[in-house]
C-alpha cells in the first residue's frame, strides 16, 4: 500500500496518465477520538487490483482489499496456529450433520452494511437471504465468477440447475428457493449437499469470495459493482484512483468487535501480541492507504523513507541488503525495524496452454517436449540467484502449511536434468534442422515459445534464468512484455501459451490448488486448460474424504497425473519476509488468511516528525 508522504508516488503516476478517478462511496467516516492523532496504516501493492467485487475477483491483491471491506460467515483467529476457523457473521459454528451433507447456520444479529446511497440514509441489516443472495451471485453466468468452479465442488443441491436454467434463458432466477441454499428464517441459513464435504467450512471462511452483500446494492450500481464495495467489514472504500491509489475509511456502522486470539503457549511473539491488544476495540486505525508501486525500488524506497508502515513481502532484490544470512540488517535493527520470515503457503509456477498447436496437446511428443522444458530449468539457481534464497524448490503443487504437504516429497517437478532435457528432445525429432542453432519442430518448423511477462526489474531477472536454460538446450524464448490485470484476462480466455503466474493457498486444506487441473475450471483457475478424465475423478473424489492418509494418497496421484502431462511448470515455494516499522504494532502474516489490516494498530508517539 502507500507512502506516509506519497505526493512523488503520485507525481510519477500522474505523468505516465496511469490516475483515473472512480467513484467510492461519499458517507465521512467516524472521526478519530478527540484530541486524538489520525492512524493510517499505509502500504504498497506490487501489482494493480482488478476491482473489489468478491464474486468477480480472483487475483491475490483484491482479494486482500475484499477480505477487508466484506465478512464471511467464518473467519479465522488471527494468531492461533495451526489456522483455526472461527465464528464471524455467524454466531457460532454451524451444525453439521454426521454424513457432512447439511450444514445450518445462525447469524449474529444486529450486524449492519456500511453505509450507502442503495440504503436511503437508513441502516440495513444482515439477513440470511444475503447470505443465500451473495453465494448465488458466484453460479450467475452473468459475472464470470473465476470461483464458481470451486463453489460447484461444494455441490449445494440445485445450484447448478438455477445456473443451467440462466445460461439457457439468459437470467439467473435469484428468487427461486433451492433446497441446497436456504434462509430458513430471517437469522438462519443451510446448506445441503448432495456429497459429503467434510471441510465446506473452509469455503465459508473466505470473506475475499463469499463477502456478504446487499442486492440492493448490486442492482443500483450494475455493471459498475466492482467499484462500489458495501459490506460489513470495518473499512469501507473512499478513494480509488485506479492502478494508483486506494484509500479506505472505517466503517462507521461496524459491529462491536474487541480483539481476542489463541496463540500457542510457545509462540512468544503472539503471546506478546495478545497480551498488548487483548479486549481492545477493532478496528483500531482510521484509515488504509494502498499504493501500487509495480517497480520493486521505489517500493523499497517509500519504506526506507518512512513513507509505508511496513513492507509486505521484503523484494527479493534487497534481501542480500535488508536482510544479510536472513537476519535483519544492522542499521535497520538501529531504526527499530522489524521482521517476520515465514514460509508462505504458496507456489509459483509457468503453464501452457493445452490447446496451444505447439506446446499443448497430449500425444507423446506434445508432453515430452514440455517435460523436456521443464528439466532443463534450473530452479536452485532461480532461488540462489533472482530470490536470493528467500525460496525453495518445489517438488510438487501441494504447499507448505497445508494439510497433505510432505517436505520430504521428490518428484520430476523439481528435478534440474539438463542432458536428460535434450535426450527427450532428440528423441522426439526437435532439433535443429537448418543449421542456425536454434531447435525446430519435427515438421522443419521453427519451434519458438512465447513467455509473457511483466516489465519490472523483479520479472526481469527472473526471465533471464528462464532465458539462459532455454538458451542452453537451443530453445528460442520471446519475452511479451504487459500488464497483469490484461494478462489474466487473456489467460482466462485461452489467448496465451505461456505466462508464469503465483497461487495462495485460502485455507489450510491442500486439495483446492488441483482445482489447476480440473476439466470444469477452464477458462477459471485452470488457466493451462487441461482436461483428462482420470485426474477429475480423483479431484472429486479427494473433495469427498475426510482429511488422513487415505486423502494425502489420492491427493498425490492426482498430482502425479499433472507432473506426468506437465500443463504446469511449478517452480518454488516463496518464503515471505515483512518488515515492519517501529510504529506498527501487533503485525503476524496468518497462513491463509488476508484480513488483518483491523488486527494492527500505529503508535503515533513513534511516528517520524514532520
Amino acid at each position: 500500500m502507500n507512502p506516509r508522504n506519497w505526493v512523488p508516488a503520485i507525481s510519477l503516476c500522474l505523468a505516465m496518465g496511469l490516475l483515473q478517478q472512480s467513484a467510492a462511496q461519499t458517507v465521512p467516516p467516524s472521526p478519530p477520538a478527540a484530541n486524538q492523532p489520525e492512524k493510517v496504516l499505509r502500504y504498497a501493492f506490487p501489482v494493480a487490483e482488478t476491482g473489489f467485487d468478491p464474486a468477480q475477483v480472483s487475483d491475490l491483491y483484491s482479494r486482500i482489499i475484499t477480505a477487508n471491506l466484506f465478512d464471511a460467515l467464518y473467519g479465522y483467529d488471527y494468531l492461533a496456529r495451526p489456522a483455526k476457523v472461527i465464528p464471524v457473521l455467524a454466531e457460532a459454528m454451524p451444525e453439521i450433520a454426521p454424513d457432512f451433507r447439511t450444514y445450518t447456520v445462525r447469524l449474529r444479529r444486529g450486524v449492519l452494511f456500511a453505509p450507502d446511497a442503495a440504503f436511503g440514509g437508513k441502516p440495513r441489516e444482515v439477513t440470511a437471504a444475503d447470505v443465500v443472495y451473495s453465494i448465488k451471485r458466484i453460479a450467475d453466468p452473468k459475472n464470470k465468477s473465476p470461483s464458481f468452479s470451486g463453489l460447484a465442488e461444494e455441490k449445494m443441491l440445485g445450484l447448478d440447475d438455477l445456473r443451467k436454467k440462466a445460461v439457457a434463458t439468459g437470467k439467473f432466477d435469484y428468487d427461486t428457493e433451492i433446497e441446497g441454499l436456504r434462509a430458513l428464517d430471517r437469522y438462519t441459513v443451510q446448506f445441503k449437499l448432495a456429497e459429503p464435504r467434510p471441510r465446506l467450512l473452509y469455503t465459508l471462511a473466505d470473506g475475499g469470495i463469499l463477502g456478504v452483500m446487499a442486492r440492493e446494492v448490486v442492482e443500483k450500481y450494475g455493471d459498475d459493482i466492482m467499484a462500489h464495495p458495501v459490506g460489513t467489514g470495518p473499512f469501507m472504500l473512499k478513494e480509488w484512483k485506479r492502478s494508483s491509489l486506494m484509500t479506505f475509511v472505517r466503517n462507521p456502522n461496524y459491529r462491536e468487535d474487541r480483539y481476542d486470539a489463541a496463540p500457542p503457549a510457545d509462540d512468544a511473539q503472539g503471546q506478546a501480541i495478545l497480551k498488548q491488544m487483548k479486549g481492545r476495540k477493532l478496528p483500531m486505525v482510521d484509515k488504509v492507504v494502498v499504493s501500487i508501486i509495480d517497480e520493486p525500488q521505489p517500493r523499497w524506497l517509500s519504506f526506507l523513507n518512512n513513507e509505508h508502515d511496513f513492507m509486505e513481502r521484503l523484494p527479493q532484490n534487497f534481501a542480500t541488503h535488508a536482510i544479510p544470512n536472513n537476519e535483519l540488517a544492522p542499521n535497520l535493527a538501529r531504526r527499530g525495524i522489524t521482521m517476520e520470515r515465514v514460509p508462505l503457503s504458496d507456489i509459483t509456477m509457468l503453464f501452457w496452454n493445452m490447446e496451444d498447436p505447439v506446446f499443448g496437446g497430449y500425444t507423446p511428443e506434445k508432453v515430452a517436449l514440455r517435460r523436456a522444458i521443464a528439466l532443463a530449468y534450473n530452479a536452485e539457481e532461480e532461488v540462489r540467484l533472482p530470490r536470493r534464497g528467500q525460496a525453495i524448490v518445489a517438488h510438487g503443487y501441494v504447499m507448505p502449511n497445508t494439510a497433505s504437504f510432505d517436505p520430504k516429497f521428490r518428484s520430476e517437478m523439481g528435478t534440474f536434468d539438463r542432458a536428460r532435457a535434450m535426450a527427450l528432445l532428440d528423441m522426439y525429432g526437435y532439433v535443429d534442422k537448418n543449421g542456425d542453432g536454434w531447435r525446430d519442430l519435427p515438421d522443419g518448423k521453427p519451434l519458438v515459445m512465447e513467455h509473457n511477462t511483466l516489465g519490472t526489474a523483479d520479472y526481469r531477472e527472473l526471465d533471464e534464468i528462464l532465458k539462459k536454460n532455454m538458451d542452453a538446450i537451443g530453445v528460442k524464448i520471446n519475452f511479451k512484455i504487459g500488464k497483469w490485470p490484461e494478462q489474466l484476462k487473456a489467460a482466462r480466455a485461452g489467448k496465451l501459451t505461456m505466462w508464469g503466474v503465483g497461487l495462495s493457498a485460502s485455507s489450510p486444506d491442500s486439495g483446492p490448488v488441483l482445482e489447476r487441473g480440473y476439466g470444469k475450471s477452464v477458462g477459471l483457475s485452470n488457466l493451462a486448460r487441461f482436461r483428462n478424465d482420470q485426474f477429475d475423478a480423483l479431484y472429486q473424489k479427494q473433495s469427498q474424504m475426510p482429511d488422513g492418509p487415505e486423502r494425502d494418497k489420492v491427493i498425490r496421484e492426482a498430482e502425479r497425473i499433472l507432473i506426468a502431462y506437465m500443463p504446469y511448470k511449478i517452480r518454488v515455494h516463496r518464503i515471505g519476509t515483512d518488515l515492519m516499522q517501529p510504529w506498527l504494532l501487533g503485525y503476524k502474516r496468518h497462513p491463509n488468511a488476508r484480513e488483518f489490516w483491523k488486527y494492527v494498530d500505529i503508535d503515533t508517539a513513534k511516528l517520524p516528525r514532520k
